[in-house]
């Protein structure tokens, strides 16, 4: 067996495990200076809206020996505004330039066919108005809009509230750190942006829902034993998919990464870009989110219930006076009201295995 593979089955029977949820304040602060930078960004340097929501030309030409440098210093020339240039493969371009309307368009077609040195019939020249462009912007923001409130009433149905609400603050966290990193890069948002970020979404949720799961099978019945809180239960449910989670992340991040350093960077193509950026960031974000956002956020959530605090309160109790007689709390067999009703392999037993009643009893010995 792999070395991976190896901890990944040790981390499932908990015979090692990292303490996710005791240092879950050290993940908050790290997400919340993220967020703060992409918002911060986002407020200053803002989105770099591509010709499909803000409205503008898309000049294509033929075949010409002139340069991507000389046709953008043209296309700036000839409309004043910032212009995108790629370079074709039957040798023509692609000359972007946002906010053209119709009466300027004819205008920048001749001066680009005398600077381009190519006939001003054969440059074509595509027009999108920034209502169009309003429009999209607007069913995307519905349909993310419906999405998310379509994952809370999921979440709600099939797990608790607090699920549902650990889930959306984790989608929102990874969308705002997604949005920030376009603002900060400066990328051009175009639909294929917004095709990204719902397809993140969905990864993002995929995760979390896996950590969710083994979380309400492991604690079923908790009320019912005096050996472990709320909170360990969680953590270890989180170590039980944790090299599932890393697994699933890195699979799915390396043809991206192929996309966005090898196609956009390398290869030039740099449409690629549009939806490959927020897939790599969002991704990323989605399987951090999961693992330190989300689960933490629900123990905590948890923790503020009366009938948890009261365990809680037991389960310290017990604790201290194992340790006041020189015993470990750990150390002691379960009765049968020490273990969670229908509890999963996967949260059965914190920092060991759990061992069967009846064997390695010592007379007298309280059980």
């Amino acid at each position: 067996m792999s070395r991976l593979g190896s901890l990944g089955s040790r981390l499932y029977r908990g015979e090692v495990g990292y303490d996710f949820i005791g240092k879950r304040k050290i993940w908050y602060g790290i997400s919340i200076l993220i967020t703060i930078t992409a918002v911060v960004a986002l407020a200053v340097s803002g989105l770099n809206m591509g010709i499909e929501f803000k409205g503008g030309a898309v000049f294509t030409t033929p075949s010409t020996s002139a340069s991507v440098a000389q046709a953008e210093e043209s296309a700036v020339s000839a409309s004043g505004h910032q212009a995108i240039v790629q370079k074709l493969g039957n040798g023509g371009l692609r000359i972007q330039i946002t906010e053209v309307d119709l009466a300027k368009a004819d205008a920048i077609k001749a001066d680009l066919s005398k600077d381009l040195k190519v006939p001003e019939e054969k440059i074509n020249a595509d027009l999108v108005g920034p209502s169009w462009g309003e429009q999209i912007a607007n069913k995307a923001w519905t349909g993310l809009g419906i999405f998310m409130i379509l994952v809370v009433i999921y979440l709600a149905i099939a797990f608790e509230w607090r699920m549902a609400i650990a889930a959306l603050v984790a989608l929102i966290h990874d969308i705002t750190i997604t949005v920030g990193i376009y603002a900060l890069v400066g990328f051009e948002v175009t639909p294929g942006t917004v095709i990204g970020l719902l397809t993140i979404l969905g990864y993002s949720l995929y995760d979390t829902v896996v950590v969710f799961d083994s979380l309400k099978e492991g604690t079923k019945g908790i009320t019912k034993q005096t050996r472990w809180t709320y909170s360990e239960i969680a953590n270890r449910s989180i170590n039980g998919t944790l090299v599932r989670s890393i697994n699933t992340t890195v699979v799915a991040l390396l043809p991206v990464a192929g996309l966005l350093f090898i196609g956009g960077g390398v290869l030039g193509a740099g449409m690629l870009n549009d939806i490959s950026l927020s897939l790599f960031v969002g991704l990323a974000a989605g399987a951090y989110s999961s693992i330190f956002i989300a689960t933490p956020l629900v123990a905590d959530l948890k923790e503020r219930e009366p009938q948890m605090k009261a365990l809680k309160k037991r389960i310290l109790a017990k604790r201290a006076a194992a340790a006041a007689k020189g015993e470990s709390a750990e150390d002691e067999q379960p009765h049968d009201d020490d273990v969670p009703v229908d509890a999963a392999p996967t949260a059965a037993v914190v920092g060991q295995r759990q061992q069967p009643r009846g064997h390695g009893r010592t007379p007298g010995k309280r059980r």
